[in-house]
């Protein structure tokens, strides 16, 4: 049994506009496998966002990191890219049909920024709060009463089924 599962993903990849599509595929399914399924949208579109700005920005190369942490009650999602120019969040032009990523990703986000990483590029990342996980107790199903037992004219079961076989090992001898 896994007491204390990963909470930690990273998807190298090339930001290709197919690419992207991928990743955010990974990302869902990451989010589901956390039992995160209500920030899928919003980190979605974040990460979409963010590829997209290295896809269309970033120099020398598209090459980039994404990563997911979940830690505490916080989701962050960050992009590594090897351009060490940060992004600057600019107003778009009401009918502008680009420029608007960023808005975004600060709209959906509860924080977002970008730093710089050494002299290898930059860091931009989005956090998201993530839903306090149900107490075990309280997430595992309830367990029906015995009611057939104590109240079998109630539930009309009949009282004089066997009791339950007895347990088998699987094992020799």
């Amino acid at each position: 049994m896994i007491s204390n599962p990963s909470r930690h993903c990273t998807v190298e990849l090339q930001a290709l506009p197919s690419r992207i599509g991928q990743v955010r595929r990974i990302v869902s399914a990451q989010l589901r496998y956390w039992h995160l399924d209500p920030l899928i949208d919003r980190a979605s579109l974040g990460v979409t966002e963010l590829l997209t700005n290295v896809h269309l920005h970033a120099q020398p190369d598209k090459t980039c990191t994404v990563e997911m942490e979940l830690l505490l009650d916080r989701l962050t999602v960050s992009v590594h890219d090897r351009d060490p120019r940060l992004p600057v969040l600019e107003a778009a032009d009401a009918f502008a049909t680009c420029g608007r990523g960023l808005a975004m990703v600060a709209a959906v986000s509860e924080s977002w920024g970008a730093k710089p990483h050494g002299d290898s590029g930059k860091v931009v990342w989005f956090t998201l709060p993530a839903p306090l996980p149900v107490p075990e107790r309280l997430a595992r199903p309830t367990r029906r009463l015995a009611a057939d037992r104590l109240f079998p004219e109630v539930v009309g079961v009949d009282d004089r089924r066997p009791a339950h076989a007895p347990a088998r090992s699987a094992a020799v001898g």
